[in-house]
């Protein structure tokens, strides 16, 4: 994982930021705009890295994800009807990649309940603050309450899975750095730098499709090739993504 510090724009944030260091194992410092730093400000937790511009944070009631929530085509869109989403028929998900939890907050809000993966502990330091937040905006209380986090490998978690198994797994794997590209993104690039490079996506799938109980989806760029040359059942595809579906036999 990248070189980071824990700090605060708040004086009032000083006591709550050390603890936070000290969970996370990392070194409390002052600002400093020449580090990457996971920063406490007294909106929300945020990340500030050189050369990408604005702070980055998680945010579930504006932005993007509000957006996608009220526009993105319902059961619909291609994500939905990957999962297995329709009339009668709203499974129980593990989101075993959830990164910036986009896609997670989608299938809450068709109704799924869903429990979010994520290993990296920064990053899941910004969902479970994103998650609180939202937790007082009554416009979409009830579709956080169906979003639990964990912060662990998913490998692990999957194999020592013994009740409650999902009807559907969810892997959205690191896709190919392209540091140097215009169309990274930026919270892309710091996603790639915090995760550092996927190196066990076809460990996960071969786990997945042992624990769910009716299908692993993995969502993929359109041209990519299928992870470990496991071939699906079938595909969903969109414009620029698609969607491998391996069935549970």
């Amino acid at each position: 994982m990248a070189s980071i510090t824990v700090s605060t724009d708040s004086a009032m944030q000083e006591i709550t930021t050390k603890e936070l260091a000290d969970k996370l194992t990392l070194p409390y410092s002052a600002l400093n705009p020449d580090q990457i730093q996971l920063v406490i400000t007294r909106r929300h937790i945020e990340i500030r890295a050189p050369d990408l511009g604005s702070p980055i944070f998680i945010d579930f009631e504006q932005g993007k994800n509000a957006h996608r929530r009220q526009f993105g085509g319902g059961r619909g869109q291609p994500l939905a009807k990957a999962i297995g989403l329709k009339k009668g028929a709203t499974p129980t998900v593990i989101d075993a990649t959830a990164g910036f939890g986009r896609d997670a907050f989608v299938l809450a809000n068709l109704g799924c309940k869903i429990t979010l993966i994520e290993r990296n502990p920064i990053i899941a330091v910004l969902l479970d603050d994103a998650l609180q937040r939202a937790t007082d905006n009554p416009e979409i209380q009830q579709v956080i309450t169906r979003m639990s986090l964990i912060n662990q490998d998913a490998i692990t978690y999957l194999s020592q899975l013994k009740q409650n198994r999902p009807d559907v797994i969810y892997m959205d794997p690191m896709y190919p750095s392209r540091e140097k590209s215009a169309l990274v993104k930026k919270d892309m690039r710091l996603l790639h730098e915090l995760a550092g490079p996927d190196t066990d996506s076809e460990q996960l799938l071969t786990t997945a499709r042992k624990v769910a109980l009716k299908r692993v989806v993995v969502k993929r760029p359109k041209s990519a090739s299928f992870v470990g040359k496991q071939k699906p059942t079938t595909s969903i595809e969109s414009k620029n993504t698609r969607y491998d579906i391996y069935l549970a036999k």
